[in-house]
């Protein structure tokens, strides 16, 4: 290596340290503008729409001071953050469900797994990476100095490398493995706790064949499992295609809701007694009859929809059907009834609110095509979006861009300017890229056929966190190299190993400041929800002075948090070896994120549906995924650093991790997919002895019926009971 090229790298790298050090100052300071803003925001009356939004949907107590002048309501307090840690995974699970405390374990295994890396890391390998190689002109101050690449090639001092690549595998795993236990455990006490839910009585069966007699499927449901489980069933429920019933219902509320309001205005105006209202007073009478005669004629159309001949000629091959023991429903949920397996196909129901009605109507020969489809569009996603990764890395390197853009130089000329377009820049921008992609990917989840929307869910999170791998990690981390070596990757299969530890271990600097971006910045514009005062200020001004009184109430985002998270434990293991500092950042992160969604979860999001636990064993899957590209990725460092004999050593690791996922498969997965017939039998003997199973099973039924066949109260007679203007 000639002189300037190592006067080139010693530069680069110091570069590197520098910025990373002055955008985490970017970072910290965005942090510590934007926590004390919220301590603030979230004690004023009016933000209670959105920062309390689940007690006020709840009609609970809001803990907020009755004095209005009050000095203390516009003082910066770390009462919530007070409250966040004294919450335990009882109340947790208590007020908001096992999926919630998924999202808050996910956290804390985090801050369990990075703390015992951080710990080991900075007193064993940071001294073993920093005292490396000779000082030479003060390089010791690089941030490569700390890293693997200051390690000579060929050194023993590889081996305490491969101890403790060891060391963090075999934890990893350890926790993994406990967490799943602990898991299950409570999996098991919640379905316990729950033995009242339909779910647990009801099958759903699809694929219903017509009856050739009666022209109909109810008449077959009904035949069919009262010869096959004549001891056990008990009633049915089919389903229909019910689109424009729905629809009509929607507008029916809606036209019950403005009436509503008319009467509520006109009777503040009465209140006024002001004679030049009078005029207004009467259009608003006759804007309210012409409701009226709308929604009467709507509620005519719905009784005609809601008649039996009407819903039997659009009656759908699928039907929910309730059992009088949850062991008979286990027991039909999984047996196969008939010899052509594409009839009679039946499941466990998803409980009432999870049920995801539209796609009901999908039939279930054709739900493959849908997926199929789903599965192309999310490929094509993920191969677009690479362009604007590329974009971002260009950033990235300064040097290439000048090459590219020379207007780009223009930027030296402003102090300072160059490190954050180089640095905090790429970071801001792919992270806005991404913000869009959950949503995205959910959209597509939602007609893949999914007939629960917990597994709507779960797909999106696949398919968000193998995107995030896939672009945000691994074309992240290669389109720096690929931009000097295009092509060899794909010409030298063979060589992937050893140009992914190239790619990964000159990639550290970008990915300490995604993990501060994500955290520090990410978290805290969580907690403000920046979008939501926007908006509730806007409608404000739009309406008129008065903010905004019903909460901003949405579902807990289970397919935005978890891909997420799980990129930054597995950017997190995939570096613990390489480059130990950026174990600190992780720890603040996880801490940061465990007191950020207790807060959320106990008072902004809802937890719609239960699924007892069942988003753990793809957590799961991702940090194991996690630590074999971690063990994969120093395979190649070790090749790079002429170690052979650690290449070959990290070999067996790598089976060894591969027989605990399947192992773990057999012990615990199962335990999630089913219902096991032990213990829906022994929660049937507990009901039986307190002579509440025929209750259970006889509201089970009702829970089931379709959207537009529920009772609904427009409150027509009240509204039009109630003069607008008095005579």
């Amino acid at each position: 290596m000639d002189l300037n090229m190592f006067l080139h790298m010693k530069i680069k790298m110091e570069i590197g340290c520098l910025w990373v050090m002055f955008l985490g100052t970017i970072n910290i300071g965005l942090a510590l503008v934007t926590l004390p803003l919220f301590s603030v925001l979230k004690k004023q009356p009016s933000n209670a729409p959105i920062y309390y939004a689940r007690p006020l949907s709840r009609r609970h107590h809001l803990p907020f001071d009755d004095s209005s002048s009050s000095l203390n309501r516009f003082l910066p307090s770390l009462v919530w953050l007070s409250r966040a840690f004294r919450v335990t995974e009882d109340e947790i699970v208590q007020a908001h469900g096992l999926d919630a405390l998924v999202i808050i374990r996910l956290f804390k295994f985090g801050i369990k797994f990075f703390t015992v890396c951080s710990l080991v890391g900075l007193v064993v390998l940071l001294p073993t990476n920093y005292g490396a190689q000779e000082v030479q002109n003060g390089s010791y101050f690089t941030m490569d100095s700390f890293t693997i690449s200051n390690v000579k090639r060929g050194s023993n001092r590889l081996w305490v490398h491969f101890a403790f690549l060891c060391f963090i595998s075999l934890y990893g795993m350890y926790l993994l493995y406990k967490e799943y236990n602990e898991i299950l455990i409570r999996r098991i006490w919640q379905i316990q706790k729950l033995k009242h839910r339909p779910d647990q009585f009801t099958i759903v069966v699809r694929e219903i064949p017509l009856c050739i007699e009666h022209k109909a499927r109810d008449c077959c449901v009904d035949h069919f499992f009262s010869k096959h489980y004549p001891n056990t069933y008990y009633s049915y429920q089919m389903v229909y295609n019910t689109e424009d019933l729905e629809e009509s219902v929607s507008q029916a509320k809606s036209l019950a809701r403005k009436i509503e309001d008319l009467t509520e205005s006109s009777m503040a105006k009465r209140r006024k007694n002001k004679l030049s209202l009078l005029g207004l007073l009467h259009q608003e009478t006759s804007k309210a009859a012409f409701l009226e005669e709308k929604l009467q004629a709507l509620c005519h159309r719905i009784h005609q929809l809601q008649c039996k001949d009407t819903l039997q000629k659009k009656e759908l091959p699928v039907a929910f059907v309730t059992f009088k023991s949850r062991s008979g429903a286990a027991a039909a949920a999984h047996l196969q009834h008939h010899s052509h397996p594409l009839l009679w196909i039946t499941e466990l129901a998803p409980e009432p609110r999870d049920v995801s009605w539209r796609n009901m109507r999908v039939s279930y020969r054709v739900v493959p095509l849908y997926k199929l489809g789903v599965l192309i569009a999310a490929s094509l996603l993920t191969v677009f979006f690479a362009i604007p990764v590329t974009a971002v890395q260009g950033i990235a390197k300064y040097e290439k861009l000048k090459q590219w853009f020379p207007p780009a130089r223009a930027v030296q000329l402003i102090p300072g300017l160059s490190s954050i377009v180089t640095g905090y820049l790429p970071s801001a921008v792919l992270k806005g890229f991404i913000y869009i992609v959950p949503l995205t990917m959910f959209a597509m989840a939602k007609i893949a056929g999914c007939i629960a929307r917990s597994k709507e869910e779960i797909k999106a999170c696949n398919m968000v966190f193998y995107f995030l791998v896939g672009n945000v990690f691994f074309w992240s981390v290669l389109s720096g190299s690929l931009l000097d070596l295009i092509g060899q990757f794909i010409s030298h299969p063979k060589n992937v190993p050893s140009q992914l530890a190239g790619a990964v271990s000159a990639q550290a600097d970008f990915f300490v400041t995604y993990i501060l971006t994500d955290g520090l910045s990410g978290f805290s514009l969580e907690l403000l929800q920046p979008g939501m005062l926007i908006w509730d200020i806007l409608k404000s001004c739009v309406h008129g002075c008065q903010r905004e009184t019903s909460p901003y109430l949405y579902s807990l985002p289970y397919f935005r948090i978890i891909p997420l998270v799980s990129l930054s434990v597995l950017i997190g293991i995939v570096y613990a070896v390489v480059a130990p500092l950026l174990l600190p950042f992780l720890i603040l992160y996880f801490c940061l994120g465990y007191v950020v969604y207790v807060n959320q979860i106990r008072d902004v999001y809802e937890t719609t549906y239960e699924t007892c636990g069942q988003y753990w064993p793809y957590i799961h899957h991702y940090i194991l995924l996690a630590i074999i590209l971690m063990q994969i990725t120093m395979v190649g460092l070790f090749g790079l650093k002429l170690k052979p004999a650690a290449s070959i050593s990290t070999i067996p690791l790598i089976l060894f991790t591969w027989m605990f996922n399947e192992y773990c498969k057999m012990r615990f997965l199962p335990s999630f997919h089913h219902y096991t017939l032990q213990d829906a039998a022994e929660n049937d003997e507990l009901d039986e002895k307190c002579g509440l199973l025929e209750l259970h099973y006889e509201n089970a039924i009702n829970a089931y019926c379709p959207p537009g066949l529920r009772p609904v109260n427009f409150m027509a007679s009240e509204s039009s009971s109630t003069p607008l203007v008095s005579s």
